[in-house]
């Protein structure tokens, strides 16, 4: 086998493919996916295990090749695969090329995250892929939105518990929020930009900022608990 058909068929194995196509897309007020289990559970719990602690609210690149892989490695190289950015086209009925694919992660969720949004013009499929094992918090799960300006006016609020995905076409009316929460938050970002440029400006823009933020932290004296 070559590496993308290994990849392929990594992607097949670790990835519930014949959920995906079963599921339905919501198409108002812009076009949307949510499926629990889209990640089948032993690779979920893996990667969850395998998934870096990261300390800061941001976002950073998911590596590429490293030596040796993890779980968490191996389910990134399947999201990668030809054959997901293929299954994402087909659903949602675009032109998608495996080339404009940013994958990033996140690990924390910061007080001040979660306000209303759309994604920038750069971008034209979003999906999140959610890696925490149970989620009693009201804060945090995320929603999708009928206008700007009011979080409970929602098509949608998805808990973001192991192997959860949400997905939706980046359109001017694609507003999305959560109520308020601070803690560890686990999420693989998959980003299919307008093109391969567009990817790798974000990659490196996320790259730098990911930096800044580790130096700052350590740059901070440490504080200890009270009570």
């Amino acid at each position: 086998m070559t590496d993308m058909e290994d990849a392929d068929a990594e992607a097949r194995a670790r990835i519930n493919w014949a959920g995906f196509e079963a599921t339905e897309p919501g198409r108002e007020p812009f076009d949307y996916l949510v499926m629990p289990g889209f990640v089948l559970p032993a690779s979920c719990e893996a990667a969850r295990l395998a998934f870096p602690p990261l300390e800061h609210g941001g976002v950073v690149p998911a590596p590429e090749h490293p030596e040796p892989a993890d779980a968490l490695d191996v389910l990134l190289a399947a999201l990668r695969a030809p054959h997901t950015t293929a299954m994402f086209s087909r659903k949602f009925g675009l032109d998608l090329d495996p080339r404009t694919l940013m994958i990033t992660l996140r690990g924390r969720c910061r007080e001040m995250d979660g306000k209303i949004h759309t994604d920038s013009e750069s971008k034209v499929v979003t999906a999140l892929i959610y890696l925490n094992e149970s989620w009693p918090h009201a804060g945090g799960r995320l929603r999708l939105l009928r206008g700007p300006d009011d979080l409970d006016d929602m098509i949608a609020e998805v808990t973001p518990v192991d192997g959860t995905l949400i997905a939706f076409r980046r359109t001017d009316l694609s507003f999305h929020g959560h109520l308020p929460f601070e803690g560890v938050r686990r999420v693989i970002m998959l980003n299919w930009m307008v093109d391969a440029a567009a990817a790798r400006r974000e990659v490196r823009r996320h790259s730098i900022s990911a930096g800044v933020k580790r130096l700052f932290s350590h740059a901070q004296p440490r504080r200890e608990g009270v009570g």
